[in-house]
């Protein structure tokens, strides 16, 4: 048996916990409530493929598709052929997806061939997935930290091996200490608050990632931030689900007039980076003034059943979305980058495994396909549980042997406090949707001059975004192509000789990239 701590509780960490607890002690650390998470946010629902008229081979096709040629094939293999056994388990757990007369309801969202996404609740998929795992959990014997802060990993090296044991944590009442386990799960979540335009909450900050890059993990795929194209466009964006539009729902502009069918044959069900940029394009037309998306076709009673989050936010915001169409805008909202992985959660870092959005396993390549992201987290968090069975703690982690060294201190001209909103709005501004070289050498230059000071909570947040920033752009100017999520003006095309995944370490100098 061996002590583990999973960090993180949203579906991945849950799964892992509760997955876990069966042969090991677990110790499950998130730094809000045990229900909060990106995943209660989570509206359109999980993909997969477990009806007569669908294949586990159809969703790999259309996931690679997704991926702009980047995926790793045999993670896709895995996720899409072990998905339907998976969400069967998660039913038993007591998530109820929506049914019509008696068969799973299923939608359709963007660049997927088959009708596949399942959800429940309407537009509350999320949610419901949260809190049937928190019972779940509550039932079972593992230690819980609320309202604990993860600062960073605890890194033991011997005769030149190095090895996580641990972490440094924050408690509610603002003291430092270490908790130490044989294994360290990272399951902390993407970092959607590099920008200032997020359907992410408030404690997606990439504490997980960053950590493991300090701590000398390698990284993988940072360059790619997925922005989802329709969060309605008020204070704190929140999301408008992509199957509003797989429903029907189109997208329309300051003279009510649909657009996209002239960037995209597949119109408002083209991938979402596609739809995305246009939304931004036709934005830039019109002054920066939001497109409106226009589901009034759709009726009030079926807006208010199959959808009753966002129409209850909508009125809450002065809109009837059933009877006007709603403004609407970009936001950052999945980050298929993070902590390389292999398909059971191991990283580069022996006693270091990450699930979920802090991962990159390389199933979502440089653009996700819509609604992989809850079945990723629900595989791969299964399989690195099983994996704490099969292999010993004490056995190294497979990849590649890097040169490991912690993330240097900031250069000497790095002395200007930065607050979150500063770097956001960088970030947006410079590293957003379009990329070039010049907006990208300018937001490295201002990077570097920052820096984050504090020992609280929010100032452990603003160090990990400032990491993380930093990362980003590093790799956005190292991959000279638009591919997927990633779009360089500069370099509008995509270039076969970067058909492959930019992978990242800290050295005791600059970040050096590997293939």
């Amino acid at each position: 048996m061996a002590r583990v701590i999973v960090v993180g509780t949203g579906i991945a960490g849950l799964i892992t916990a509760y997955r876990a607890s069966a042969h090991h002690d677990v110790v499950l650390v998130t730094k809000a409530e045990l229900a909060e998470s990106n995943t209660k946010y989570a509206q359109g629902g999980v993909a997969v493929a477990m009806f007569p008229d669908d294949s586990p081979a159809s969703h790999v096709a259309d996931t690679l598709v997704a991926g702009a040629g980047l995926c790793d094939p045999v993670a896709v293999e895995v996720l899409c052929t072990e998905g339907p056994l998976r969400v069967r388990e998660l039913m038993e757990l007591g998530v109820e997806f929506d049914r019509v007369n008696g068969e799973l309801a299923r939608g359709h969202e963007a660049a997927h061939s088959a009708r596949r996404v399942i959800h429940a609740g309407g537009d509350a998929t999320g949610l419901e997935i949260e809190l049937a795992l928190v019972r779940a959990v509550r039932r079972l014997a593992v230690e819980v930290h609320e309202h604990t802060f993860m600062r960073d990993l605890v890194v033991e090296e011997t005769d030149g091996d190095r090895r996580v044991t641990g972490i440094v944590a924050i408690g509610p009442d603002g003291s430092s200490r270490e908790i130490l386990a044989d294994v360290v799960v990272l399951a902390s979540g993407g970092a959607g608050q590099l920008y200032s335009h997020t359907t992410n909450p408030t404690v997606t900050t990439g504490d997980g990632v960053a950590a493991a890059w300090r701590a000398g993990a390698v990284l993988a795929d940072v360059e790619f931030y997925q922005f989802h194209p329709t969060a309605l466009a008020v204070p704190g964006t929140p999301l408008v689900s992509e199957a509003v539009r797989g429903d029907g729902a189109v997208l329309l502009d300051e003279n009510g007039e649909r657009f996209m069918r002239r960037v995209h044959p597949d119109g408002e069900l083209a991938p979402r980076d596609v739809v995305a940029r246009g939304i931004a394009a036709q934005m830039a037309k019109q002054g920066g003034r939001p497109v409106m998306l226009d589901a009034t076709a759709l009726g009030a009673e079926y807006l208010e059943e199959r959808f009753p989050g966002i129409s209850r936010v909508t009125r809450e915001h002065g809109f009837d979305w059933s009877r006007e169409p709603v403004p609407v805008t970009p936001a950052a909202h999945y980050w298929m980058g993070g902590i390389r992985t292999d398909i059971d959660g191991r990283t580069s870092l022996p006693g270091l495994l990450a699930v979920g959005e802090a991962a990159c396993t390389g199933v979502h390549g440089a653009n996700r396909l819509a609604s992989n992201s809850l079945l990723e987290s629900l595989v791969f968090a299964w399989r690195a549980a099983d994996a704490l069975d099969e292999v010993p703690p004490s056995a190294p982690a497979p990849g590649r042997d890097a040169r490991l060294a912690p993330w240097p201190a900031p250069a000497a001209r790095a002395t200007t406090p930065v607050t979150r909103e500063e770097l956001q709005s960088l970030m947006w501004s410079h590293v957003g949707l379009e990329r070039d070289l010049g907006l990208l050498r300018e937001a490295q230059h201002r990077l570097a001059g920052w820096t984050a000071e504090g020992d609280s909570v929010e100032a452990g947040e603003v160090r990990n975004l400032l990491d993380l920033a930093r990362i980003v752009v590093h790799a956005a100017i190292a991959r000279e192509e638009s591919r997927g999520a990633h779009d360089r003006t500069d370099f509008p095309d995509t270039r076969e000789e970067f058909a492959f995944s930019l992978e990242w370490f800290a050295t005791a100098d600059e970040p050096a990239v590997v293939r």
